[in-house]
């Protein structure tokens, strides 16, 4: 039996979630006014970076120590100038406190390119200095609060959350290159949401949690970490701050009356909060 809440507002405030009670972050941020996705989401590069340092700070008061904080994030073109966001987010979550632990690139397949052609200048313009690459890639970035006691995990949770070797090494998760399927734009149940691929999140709260532990996502959008942590035996809390996503989250998690895919004795609830309460972006 699994809990699940989900909390619409915020999460520049994570008030509903005591002090170290969270054992896994897994998010994707909103890119910065990215023209696919929140073009004009924020005022400016020094307004989101601001969000990301309030929110680096409520995930390290929420996670327990030496667990895992995991960032999928990368740099972003905007209106002809690239805005170093790994760097930036990176140097954000160590001044809140966390360990630099690791870098995972995600390659995605050679066939997708969601921003336009920049190679194409090139093509165009066949001489010195009119080069800019085509990006297939994102940042999965890792961080650790403090150092982790493999002592205080139980023998039996250990076995029941045990990793399949041959799953590990046939699909190369011990590589610092992750080769992962995007969500294809205008997916079912992720119209104008930049999702992750449910195999990120697979990954990610297999190799860093243990059956029965919570799983926090800050920016859920629609649900994915939520029913993936749901699927793997895990709790998990995501904040949304649009309310209209919350039939489509109920229905991903499987808690809109319809899916039979899951352990019906797990529980949902839905924390609203008052319109305006801490603020919102704009």
């Amino acid at each position: 039996m699994t809990h699940h809440k989900l909390i619409i507002g915020n999460c520049m405030t994570m008030q509903e979630i005591p002090d170290e009670s969270v054992h896994l972050m897994l998010t994707s941020p909103p890119y910065f006014n990215a023209p696919f996705d929140y073009k004009g989401l924020f005022k400016d590069y020094d307004q989101y970076l601001e969000m990301l340092d309030k929110v680096a700070r409520e995930v390290f008061r929420v996670l327990k120590n030496g667990r895992i904080a995991v960032l999928n994030i990368d740099d972003m073109l905007v209106n002809g100038e690239k805005f170093p966001i790994v760097a930036d987010a990176t140097k954000i979550f160590q001044n809140a406190g966390f360990r630099y632990r690791d870098r995972i690139i995600w390659k995605k397949p050679d066939g997708y390119l969601r921003i336009s052609r920049r190679s194409g200048v090139l093509l165009q313009n066949p001489y010195p200095m009119y080069f800019y690459p085509d990006n297939l890639l994102e940042s999965i970035l890792i961080f650790q609060k403090g150092k982790f006691d493999y002592n205080s995990i139980p023998k039996e949770t250990k076995e029941a959350s045990k990793i399949d070797i041959k799953e590990f090494l046939d699909n190369k998760w011990y590589m610092t290159l992750w080769e992962m399927v995007n969500v294809l734009p205008n997916s079912p149940l992720e119209k104008e949401i930049a999702a992750f691929p449910e195999e990120l999140p697979y990954r990610i709260i297999k190799l860093f949690s243990y059956k029965g532990e919570t799983v926090l996502d800050p920016f859920v959008g629609s649900g994915t970490t939520m029913k993936v942590a749901r699927q793997l035996g895990r709790n998990s809390i995501g904040i949304e701050i649009k309310k209209s996503l919350i039939p489509i989250i109920k229905k991903k998690i499987g808690f809109d009356g319809q899916s039979n895919l899951f352990n019906q004795e797990d529980t949902f609830e839905i924390i609203i909060r008052e319109e305006g309460e801490y603020g919102c972006i704009s």
